[in-house]
């Protein structure tokens, strides 16, 4: 089924084809390339899919050619449509296909699916995307894994990691179609222009959009592109725009250090906790499970071995949400007993390996967007300071050993940063929501509260443990959420919502 709904909107000199395009809607099944896109893709009734096509290189819009692949789920209620709810999960490299998706079989009888078509895209690079950003195959991945060298320290470990990291973005720029060409034209600054097109080939005059953790920066650059395009955004666990990439990983530390520090406290009131009954020595008790697994990692029977770095990998995982709290006590006792399977599954799960072996290319685009979207650290003494920082602020995870100063592949990335931290300016943006999550994990609260003091918008407190809320059953939030993509209506201010 061929639509046209665009132009809509301003059109950019130079990109009128590509914002009046037709989108040729059909079945979702040739797009999904992962099995959780398979079984993401059948998890509602009514879901199309189609390709949008871009320009590789925007400031050479005759050029070649990309397209992006794109999911929705009409509103059920047509006569009541506002619109299109672009969405995208974080990452980056996630798949908004697989998001909207998901959200679809949920919320489709809600008002917002009831309200707005949900769409979600795979960004350039990404998932059903094409070309992909294609690094590493699977056996590199796994052989990656295994090998551990993150915990060496030592000069000589050191010199091995700085290898690994030159090999990485080598490959990266070898096996990627456009090579360096697609990967300079790959971060956020693209994708947002990438994110304007689709929204006039879907025929709406302004964007009303979903953006999750990453997700946050990509709706913020779009604000600051295209101001007067925005009707509605909401910005859940934020990226904080003015801190630079040590300064967030220092502070992503602090974060999952709360986080275990709340799983402890639930855990040790358990007959069964695999880290005791005091809660003031679960750090210690982590580390003593964990940090053996450096010299002694442990047999699998699929033939892999659980390492120091899928452990820590996979309690990470399980600390982004309360509900996998109850796995890795269970994953920890495990190890106790001399198994990984659990933990090794959590760590699958983080890089998105299916049970087949096979990675999505997340990995690998997390990897060549950062590259891209934030200046290389090059500094030794940085990144020393770094590592020793977050040590200090997240100790469950320090092995115990010397750190080293090894260079990762950003620094040998060929081709230059496209963007850098900074604090976006939207003249003439509509107040915007963000919200924002007390111990949340990965995108710590306090990078909310800058963001909506910087974007002149409202925020909105969870009280809670976990990366993000909204649409994943708290009431307060969904409510609120609602109501204002629906009607623009703003929480009050200082509002608290209190996990259920």
């Amino acid at each position: 089924m061929v639509e046209t709904r665009g132009p809509a909107g301003v059109v950019p000199a130079g990109l009128e084809k590509f914002y009046s395009q037709p989108l040729a809607w059909g079945d979702c099944a040739p797009y999904a390339t992962t099995q959780d896109a398979k079984a993401a893709f059948t998890s509602s009734e009514g879901l199309q899919c189609a390709r949008l096509t871009v320009p590789l290189d925007y400031s050479n819009p005759t050029g070649a050619t990309i397209t992006l692949g794109i999911l929705r789920h009409k509103a059920t209620e047509s006569a009541n449509r506002i619109g299109s709810l672009v969405m995208n999960p974080g990452g980056p490299g996630a798949s908004g296909m697989e998001l909207a998706a998901s959200l679809s079989s949920q919320i489709a009888s809600s008002e917002l699916g009831q309200r707005f078509d949900l769409v979600g895209f795979d960004p350039r690079g990404v998932g059903a995307s094409q070309p992909e950003v294609n690094c590493l195959t699977d056996a590199e991945r796994d052989t990656e894994r295994a090998q551990d060298l993150d915990v060496d320290g030592s000069p000589a470990g050191v010199a091995k990691q700085d290898a690994e990291a030159k090999d990485f973005a080598t490959k990266c720029a070898q096996r990627t179609q456009y090579g360096p060409q697609m990967l300079e034209n790959l971060g956020t600054r693209d994708v947002a222009k990438d994110m304007d097109v689709l929204r006039s080939a879907l025929g709406d005059q302004k964007l009303t959009y979903l953006g999750y953790s990453y997700g946050t920066r990509l709706g913020y650059t779009y604000a600051e592109d295209f101001p007067t395009n925005v009707r509605a955004m909401v910005l859940d666990g934020a990226l904080d725009p003015n801190q630079d990439e040590e300064d967030s990983l220092v502070a992503q530390g602090a974060g999952f250090e709360t986080a275990f520090t709340q799983y402890a406290a639930w855990c040790v009131a358990r007959q069964d906790c695999a880290l005791g009954t005091n809660a003031a020595g679960a750090v210690q008790a982590f580390q003593n499970l964990t940090r053996p697994l450096i010299d002694r990692p442990v047999r699998l029977p699929d033939g892999r071995e659980l390492t120091y770095d899928d452990a820590t990998l996979g309690a990470i995982q399980a600390l982004y949400s309360q509900q996998y709290w109850p796995v890795l006590d269970s994953g920890l006792n495990q190890l106790k007993s001399g198994g990984g399977s659990t933990l090794m599954s959590l760590a699958d799960q983080y890089n998105e390996r299916d049970s087949s072996g096979h990675y999505s290319n997340s990995q690998d685009a997390f990897t060549a967007i950062r590259c891209v979207d934030d200046p290389p650290i090059t500094n030794t003494a940085e990144i020393l300071n770094a590592e020793n920082r977050y040590d200090q602020v997240a100790p469950f995870l320090d092995d115990g050993r010397p750190n080293g100063a090894a260079l990762d592949a950003c620094a040998y990335w060929p081709v230059p940063n496209t963007s850098q931290p900074h604090e976006p300016k939207a003249s003439g943006l509509p107040p915007v929501l963000v919200i924002s999550t007390t111990n949340d994990p990965a995108t710590p609260y306090q990078a909310g509260v800058n963001l909506a003091k910087a974007m002149n918008g409202a925020l909105l407190t969870f009280q809670g443990t976990q990366h993000t809320i909204f649409l994943q059953g708290n009431q307060c939030v969904d409510a609120a959420g609602t109501a204002y993509l629906v009607n623009n209506t703003l929480p009050a201010t200082g509002q608290r919502c209190a996990a259920q």
